[in-house]
């Protein structure tokens, strides 16, 4: 399987690559008043409003560093109602791939709270932890992240 690496502050995470839409580069966003610290925004995607969260804000609670290679990824995530919806994903260092069985991946059994992170790869550069990004929201973040967007994703 094929998954997109990245990284928040110095640990390195991974995304299935087949549910990402697109890898942009870090554009302007325009806030949204009194929207939770981790969610930086607001960007045009082709026309379309897309809400965009701040890996870093929401793992460290520090903004990501703006380099060239600080990217935003571009997912379908889906609402209360399994509808999809285009949410990005500002990371660090987004710019490898990588091939792995999901068998190499380990379940190291830690619960720390945040719902989105998965198995373990323990590869020659150091671990890698595989992102489930359909879990990254909070039910509350979600709802009001795309209650308000009536353009679904394709």
């Amino acid at each position: 399987m094929l998954f997109l690496l990245f990284q928040v502050g110095s640990a390195r995470y991974a995304l299935e690559a087949s549910r990402v839409v697109e890898v942009v580069p870090l554009l302007c966003l325009q806030r949204l008043p009194q929207s939770p610290p981790a969610v930086a925004g607001v960007f045009n995607y082709r026309g379309q409003p897309v809400p965009a969260v701040d890996l870093s804000q929401l793992t460290l609670g520090k903004a990501a560093q703006e380099c060239l290679s600080t990217r935003i990824i571009i997912v379908n995530y889906p609402d209360r109602d399994g509808r999809s919806h285009l949410l990005g994903l500002i990371a660090e260092q987004a710019t490898e791939t990588f091939r792995a069985e999901t068998s190499e991946f380990i379940d190291h059994g830690i619960r720390v709270g945040a719902p989105y992170l998965g198995p373990v790869l323990v590869g020659p550069n150091g671990p890698v932890q595989w992102v489930r990004e359909q879990r990254l929201l909070s039910e509350p973040v979600r709802d009001s992240l795309f209650s308000g967007f009536a353009v679904n994703a394709i």
